[in-house]
């Protein structure tokens, strides 16, 4: 008997450490999954133009390809139009949010408003 609940203990006690050890190292995987995966899929950051009292404000600097939001917080339809054709050209609507992707290449990118010709602004892209 005493035989008998030495290996019932000794399986229970190997079933438990292979339980813990299992467990460890799915937490272990996931995390170096997590860690390696992070840079290599980096987002680009995020920016806001604020349209407000027809004026665009003051420069915007992104990253190359980052996402640009546009909040028009006026009445008034804008766009957000590089001043040269091709880069990027956004409508955005009265009360509305639109979003553009910003250039890949770093340079410094004036825009207007197709609408009103006296608004200008600028993106930086660095």
């Amino acid at each position: 008997m005493t035989k008998l609940f030495t290996i019932l203990s000794a399986l229970c006690l190997m079933a438990a450490l292979a339980a813990c050890g299992g467990s460890g190292t799915e937490t272990s995987q996931a995390s170096t999954a997590t860690a390696t995966g992070s840079p290599s899929s980096s987002v680009a950051a995020a920016a806001t133009i604020t349209i407000s009292g027809m004026k665009f404000g003051d420069p915007v600097t992104v990253t190359p390809g980052a996402t640009i939001e546009i909040v028009n917080d006026d009445t008034a339809e804008h766009s957000v139009t590089s001043n040269t054709a091709g880069q990027f050209d956004t409508d955005v609507d009265g009360g509305a949010k639109e979003t553009f992707t910003a250039p890949t290449q770093p340079g410094e990118y004036a825009f207007h408003c197709t609408y009103h010709p006296n608004m200008k602004g600028t993106l930086i892209v660095k």
